[in-house]
């Protein structure tokens, strides 16, 4: 993150970031000499950094839990919906925003309710009597994906050509618009939900087992599955509402982690967290540094960086056949 905050337009040296970071958040040595310099370092790159690794962790923990509550590897954000229904959300402001149906509501407030919406319709229709079935879970995230897909596509059709490079730029992702003012909410709820869940490591793990195992185990599974649906969709609705859809972080952290430390949510969650904020940091880094002073959304190059991954997985993971 020191590193993330050093690197931009205008590189300042590791020491003087150390130095300034101190000084406003322990208020030990003296301001810096160039005010420009403490500008740039504590309102601009600072805030961008730390929600990019808030960011990253919401995602990499969400997919590791929707996959093992579907009971599919290929789970994640996007594919069950919630993605798509921020987007939803977020490109109705954009393009008709201030208008009364909207109610005077923000982008980020949009696109948290076009996530929550998304979920609670994937909840209703992935129930069979009474009881959350996996297999109807990700056939209903993926309808209900292609409606809220198919809506925003039609809105921006209506967008003008500036609204639709917003537009554009919002769903494949992007911190650069981050303010201190967004933290506060966004660090609440990404730790929360975070050690909510990892307090959930031994019923997910015998979810693992199979619905039947889990039962026997003394686990109220379609209960449980309801509880960590809710935690998963309010997390992602948080994050996306803040840094617009990312994609392939919570497919490809989580599996990162069990090729190396195994599938205990114990341990899983806490290390996915940790990996999805120093990733997304990372190609927040690349983002605004490959091809300055232009930036490359967030979302182009995680999709270059996950499918050759997904790719790879595929050929190692006989288990597949």
């Amino acid at each position: 993150m020191i590193v993330g905050i050093s690197i931009g337009a205008v590189n300042v040296p590791l020491g003087d970031v150390w130095g300034i970071v101190l000084h406003h958040v322990t208020g030990a040595g003296a301001a810096h000499s160039d005010p420009a310099l403490d500008q740039i370092v504590w309102n601009f790159r600072t805030p961008r950094v730390v929600l990019a690794a808030l960011v990253g962790a919401g995602l990499a923990v969400s997919g590791a839990v929707l996959q093992t509550v579907v009971s599919n590897p290929l789970a994640d954000p996007i594919v069950l919906g919630f993605s798509y229904g921020a987007t939803l959300g977020a490109v109705l402001v954009i393009t008709l925003g201030g208008g009364a149906a909207l109610a005077g509501l923000g982008v980020s407030a949009a696109a948290f309710l076009g996530a929550v919406a998304a979920g609670a319709l994937v909840f209703a229709l992935g129930q069979r009597r009474g009881r959350l079935a996996p297999t109807r879970l990700v056939l209903a995230g993926v309808a209900v994906g292609y409606v809220f897909l198919s809506a925003t596509s039609y809105v921006q059709l209506q967008a003008t050509p500036t609204e639709l490079r917003t537009v554009m730029f919002w769903m494949l992702g992007s911190v650069s618009g981050a303010q201190w003012g967004q933290l506060p909410t966004v660090t609440a709820v990404v730790l929360v939900t975070t050690t909510l869940l990892s307090l959930f490591g031994r019923r997910l793990n015998a979810l693992l087992a199979g619905d039947e195992s889990a039962t026997a185990l003394g686990v109220d599974v379609n209960r449980l599955r309801a509880v960590l649906l809710v935690l998963a969709a309010l997390l992602t609705g948080t994050v996306i509402a803040v840094a617009g859809s990312i994609g392939f972080v919570g497919l490809m952290i989580p599996h990162l982690v069990r090729l190396t430390t195994g599938a205990d949510h114990r341990r899983l969650l806490p290390l996915t967290a940790l990996l999805g904020a120093v990733y997304l940091v990372l190609v927040d880094l690349l983002s605004r540094t490959l091809n300055r002073p232009n930036e490359i959304p967030l979302g182009i190059i995680t999709a270059l960086l996950g499918a050759p991954f997904f790719l790879w997985l595929l050929r190692r993971n006989k288990g597949l056949d």
